[in-house]
This record gives structure tokens, C-alpha cells and sequence, in this order.
């Protein structure tokens, strides 16, 4: 399985990957399957995706209950699992939404999930780009 975007150029030894996800984080996550045997890439990264997948649905359905706290929550699982992909705009994301709403600073909270949203989205965009090239 080629795990590189459809048109980089690039070759499955890790350069170029799809901008949403960092080349060192998934140079990293290469590592522990050199030689690609075993598909670890490939596996963790389709279950981010499905994981990612059902937490979108879970902050839409968060926002439409106006429910700051599950938001947080969101916020907080999806922070890790993130960065451990290379999906750093997400993650980084994921950091001041949780760290803002679980502070109880005022903001809006449809702001909050629409830019969690719309890195969510651009994540699962690489993430697809990888496995269905």
C-alpha cells in the first residue's frame, strides 16, 4: 500500500507528505515498522481516521446540545492522537479549545467547533490521501 499522496512525487519513504500531517511525526510512527512488513502506518492511520470520524459527529452533536463540557472532552481526546499522526494544526487546536473551555473563559462555542471541524476535516482529507492514494 503506497502511503503518500495521490500527485507528490513522492516515494513511500516518508518525504512529502499531504500538508495537514508532520513529515517528523510520521517519520516517527515509520520507524517502528521499517521496513513496512507489519503496516503499522497504515493501520494506525485508518484508525485515526474511523476514530476521528466519530468524533466529528460527536462535536456536531455537542454544539447542537450546546454542551461546552463534551466539547472539552472532544477537545482532549483528540489532542494526542492527533499529534501522534502529524496532524499538528488539529492537535494544536484541540489544546486551546480544551484549555479555554475547561478554564471557563468566555467564547463562543460554535467558533470553537467550527475551527475543530474544519482541522478535523483537513486531517481526515491527508489521512484519506494516504491510504487511498
Amino acid at each position: 500500500m503506497n502511503l503518500e499522496p495521490p500527485g507528490s512525487g513522492a516515494s513511500t519513504d516518508g518525504s512529502a507528505p499531504p500538508a495537514a500531517l508532520d513529515a517528523a511525526a510520521l517519520a516517527r510512527l515509520r520507524e517502528l515498522d521499517p521496513d513496512g512488513r507489519q503496516g503499522l502506518l497504515a493501520r494506525v492511520l485508518a484508525a485515526y481516521e474511523s476514530s476521528l470520524r466519530g468524533m466529528i459527529d460527536q462535536l456536531h452533536a455537542a454544539l447542537d446540545a450546546g454542551d461546552a463540557g463534551a466539547v472539552a472532552g472532544l477537545a482532549h481526546k483528540l489532542k494526542s492522537s492527533s499529534a501522534s499522526v502529524g496532524a499538528l494544526a488539529l492537535a494544536a487546536s484541540c489544546a486551546d479549545v480544551e484549555r479555554r473551555l475547561r478554564g471557563g473563559v468566555p467564547g463562543d462555542l460554535a467558533a470553537d467547533v467550527a475551527r475543530l471541524l474544519a482541522d478535523g476535516e483537513a486531517a481526515l482529507h491527508a489521512v484519506g490521501a494516504m491510504l487511498r492514494p
